[in-house]
């Protein structure tokens, strides 16, 4: 059984950094795509960042790319969304999801992907809320 469990939400001022994680179980992680989320009162759920270890290749939306690294402690099974320069538009619940690869194959990270997220992730995290102040 696939498990995500999400941490690191907060406060904080508008320009400062946090580091979201997301501890998952029940997959191995070479065969799954993980990514990251938000979802934003009044808004649809957007996606930010999406990794498969097959492609080895991070895939950032562009409203992140250049503030926000993805990273992955394997060791751990843990996944991070390093945020720096947060914006007044950031504040949103933050949620992590995985994806078995198997009916996918290559080529799995992209902006459809992220787009169509109920189509493509069935597991998902509870989400760890972040909340930005000028």
């Amino acid at each position: 059984q696939v498990q995500l469990v999400e941490s690191g939400g907060g406060l904080v001022r508008t320009g400062s950094s946090l580091r979201l994680a997301c501890a998952w179980s029940g997959f191995t992680f070479e065969d799954y795509g993980i990514a990251w989320f938000r979802h934003a009162p009044g808004k649809e759920r957007e996606g930010l960042s999406c990794f498969t270890s097959d492609d080895a290749y991070t895939y950032y939306a562009d409203s992140v790319k250049g503030r926000f690294a993805m990273s992955i402690d394997k060791a751990k099974n843990t996944m991070f969304l390093q945020m720096n320069s947060l914006e007044p538009e950031d504040p949103a619940v933050y949620f992590c999801a995985a994806e078995d690869l198997t009916p996918h194959g290559h080529g799995f990270c992209g902006e459809v992907t992220l787009a169509q997220s109920r189509h493509y992730f069935t597991s998902w995290g509870q989400g760890t809320q972040v909340t930005v102040s000028s």
